[in-house]
């Protein structure tokens, strides 16, 4: 089984290879600043440890979603004009159009590999909620994403998913999982103000258990102001679950190449 390579570049984004494929995540490309939603005003604290020129050009993108900047920010939004397949929620697909395409849960794309005619990656939409249940009218449609093939291991990226159900769903029909990417952080914002938005750090360590995953890599739970936990509660969470080993704290512009399992 081939190894999935992973670099953090910042926030939500990361670049995943997997089977020579290269698939970026929720483009954040600006610098600090911020950014007025509505009666809300979000801060980005740190801007990309890696460039739209560094990372260079790309097969796919997996937006989880495109009406909050933190997740599709300006600079983010005009790389998607480079990219010739964008993969998103239906409303995504209506709102953005170009080369976004809009994926209802379950739905899949088969995306090819180099040098491997007939073995495509399989990209497939999965139920995410962003924030508690009955949220979804205020903050809008999420997806995550499974990521499979013929002699890989098999991928689950949350986005910005809060909900243990959607994911016991997930592992029900896809489990187990070889990788997990998550995104934590525990968000809060005045839109939501009695629950996260986004996976606290002590429910990504129970989502990894869930999922079976024998490796996990956190996005999302730095560099914008709304996160309520950060990597030493991520830390502490998987130590405390005994899940020390399973976690990848990766520092901005980091990689980390996940063996065959």
């Amino acid at each position: 089984m081939t190894a999935t390579k992973i670099t953090y570049i910042g926030g939500p984004t990361a670049l995943i290879t997997l089977g020579g494929v290269r698939l970026l995540t929720d483009p954040t490309f600006d610098a600090p600043g911020e950014y007025r939603v509505g009666s809300r005003t979000l801060v980005k604290k740190a801007g990309p440890a890696l460039g739209r020129e560094e990372v260079g050009a790309v097969d796919a993108v997996l937006l989880s979603h495109d009406q909050h900047p933190d997740n599709l920010d300006t600079s983010g939004r005009a790389f998607l004009a480079e990219v010739p397949v964008v993969l998103s929620t239906p409303a995504a697909g209506e709102r953005v159009g170009g080369a976004v395409r809009g994926l209802s849960p379950w739905g899949h794309v088969d995306l090819p590999r180099p040098g491997a005619p007939g073995t495509p990656l399989r990209v497939t939409a999965v139920p995410a909620l962003h924030g508690p249940e009955g949220s979804e009218p205020v903050v809008g449609q999420v997806t995550g994403f499974v990521l499979s093939g013929e002699g890989l291991p098999k991928v689950y990226v949350s986005g910005d998913n809060a909900s243990l159900d959607r994911v016991r769903e997930i592992a029900g029909r896809e489990g187990p999982f070889d990788v997990a990417v998550l995104f934590a952080g525990a968000a809060r914002t005045p839109l939501v103000p009695d629950a996260p938005l986004t996976l606290t750090s002590e429910r990504a360590a129970e989502a990894a258990q869930i999922l079976g995953a024998r490796h996990v890599v956190p996005l999302h739970f730095e560099h914008w102001a709304h996160f309520t936990e950060d990597g030493t509660d991520l830390a502490k969470a998987f130590e405390a679950a005994g899940l020390t080993e399973r976690l990848h704290l990766l520092g901005p512009g980091a990689s980390t190449a996940l063996p065959p399992l």
